[in-house]
């Protein structure tokens, strides 16, 4: 099950979609009592419900994904689900963000860890996807060949 690349791909990308509930995308040094999202001094995937579904969907279709090995159809179809649903989350993120109008707060707001793990689990994702169809391919020009 975790003998193909795609796959150790897979469980990194579900395991950093999974993490980003425990770490922030950003932070303050105070709570910003104006702000919805930054009351607590921190913005993560906690803070909207939407969010929350978005990258607990992605994470699970990217573990899911991990054993329907032998359907690499399916598994492909997974990672192209779970990627749009990491896209939708991580836009809606930025929006929701803009929205709050932070931006022009007084606060200074550094980057968490949550923000690079959401790049990272997109990145590996993509890499599985990119993976599996190559497993694809080459079965598909070995059945030629019989």
């Amino acid at each position: 099950m975790i003998q193909r690349i795609q796959s150790v791909f897979f469980l990194l990308a579900g395991g950093l979609y999974l993490g980003l509930f425990g770490v922030p995308f950003a932070k303050t040094n105070k709570p910003v009592a104006q702000s919805a999202f930054l009351n607590d001094a921190a913005y993560g995937v906690n803070d909207h419900v939407a969010m929350m579904a978005a990258f607990a969907v992605a994470g699970a279709l990217s573990l899911a994904a991990i054993f329907l090995f032998k359907n690499r159809s399916v598994q492909m179809r997974l990672a192209l689900f779970s990627t749009i649903a990491a896209i939708v989350g991580s836009v809606l993120t930025v929006v929701l963000f803009m929205q709050e109008g932070l931006n022009k707060s007084k606060e200074v707001i550094n980057d968490g860890m949550g923000l690079y793990m959401a790049i990272a689990a997109l990145v590996f994702t993509l890499l599985a996807y990119r993976f599996v169809n190559k497993d694809e391919k080459l079965v598909r020009s070995a059945d030629r060949l019989r």
